[in-house]
């Protein structure tokens, strides 16, 4: 946990709920930066009712007390923000449960319940049209014209993804296995990397298949491909394609060039662009050739700090971003009772696909 100083105004929330747990920031109602960060690194739990949000309330309401306790105590938390990885098809129970919970918990009231890919939007963006790419083990792509959003992928390592790192190192696998078969296709430079990471290519299914964390054990091999781009065709040419794949997405979701602005701008975020180069460099010539009118910009910030964003403007009546029912939904609590039983959400405007 870190700390950033002490305020004396009303604070806002911000929740980060990924694959590696739980990031919380406290923030104030003017400030950028958060005044104090927590980090819960156990998963929140999905089950058959989706996201678990007593499991999610188990984490994060301890840590949130910590963090007031330290900067004064109190309930002044006017307003939260949780982006959550799965909220646009998992979060039925998150939206039905937490704006009550954390308002009898906390008083908040608003909250603001969002897909991560919309808190890494405020994040890299901030609240101006534009798009971004969210790159990790998965890929989606979302951007708007602050009138309704367009989401691309996001569809898992089955359906979709494609061009994130568990697309890359399937495609990695899959050349490491054609070589050891004498295919077409094959790189005996990504079979030596295949076996030094998980042993002889016969057994690789039998490690990979019974997992239940496969695309991140897939994810963990992009890396390997970008290693051998420099001297290795095949793996060189994974990392095209992949970039033609993500570049494809921005240009799906960017807003169309308009006679009186400068162009889209597209932020790249999420673990995936740190592969440096060998994945940058196809990507930068894939965007000019995709998307001649945009401007490829690093992520300003991350989930974390756009989460705080979009508390922070929703405590000050800002929030340019539109709402959506499972994309962006605020529900506001009556001022007389404190809690959001019986509470209002503000209105939405339409997605795209």
């Amino acid at each position: 946990m870190e700390s950033h100083g002490h305020a004396t105004e009303e604070y806002v929330l911000g929740v980060d709920s990924g694959g590696s747990g739980l990031r919380v920031a406290l923030g104030t109602v003017r400030g950028d930066a958060p005044l104090a960060t927590a980090a819960c690194t156990e998963p929140v739990r999905t089950g058959p009712s989706g996201i678990d949000a007593a499991h999610l309330l188990d984490q994060l309401l301890p840590a949130v007390r910590q963090l007031l306790a330290r900067h004064g105590g109190g309930d002044r938390i006017a307003t939260g923000a949780i982006g959550a990885a799965g909220m646009a098809t998992l979060g039925d129970q998150l939206r039905a449960e937490l704006p009550a919970a954390l308002a009898e918990a906390l008083g908040l009231r608003q909250l603001a319940l969002a897909a991560d890919a919309v808190t890494a939007y405020a994040g890299a963006v901030g609240q101006r049209a534009g798009a971004v790419v969210a790159a990790g083990t998965g890929l989606i792509a979302l951007g708007t014209d602050l009138t309704q959003w367009r989401r691309v992928d996001g569809w898992g390592h089955l359906l979709g993804d494609s061009g994130g790192g568990a697309w890359i190192g399937r495609a990695g696998l899959d050349a490491g296995m054609r070589a050891h078969d004498g295919r077409r296709g094959g790189s005996p430079a990504l079979l030596a990397r295949l076996e030094a990471m998980f042993g002889p290519a016969t057994e690789l299914p039998g490690r990979l298949y019974p997992r239940t964390d496969r695309p991140a054990v897939l994810a963990s091999f992009a890396p390997e491909v970008a290693a051998c781009a420099g001297h290795d065709a095949v793996a060189e040419a994974i990392l095209r394609e992949a970039a033609c794949h993500i570049a494809e997405a921005a240009a799906a979701v960017c807003p169309p060039a308009g006679a009186h602005d400068a162009g889209c701008e597209v932020a790249l975020t999420g673990g995936l662009f740190r592969m440096g180069d060998p994945l940058l460099v196809p990507l930068r010539e894939e965007l000019a050739r995709q998307l001649p009118h945009a401007r490829a910009v690093p992520g300003s910030g991350d989930p974390l700090l756009g989460s705080l964003r979009i508390a922070r403007a929703l405590a000050t009546g800002g929030l340019l971003l539109p709402l959506h029912p499972t994309l962006l939904r605020v529900a506001v609590s009556p001022p007389e009772t404190g809690t959001t039983r019986g509470a209002t959400e503000q209105g939405s405007r339409p997605v795209s696909h």
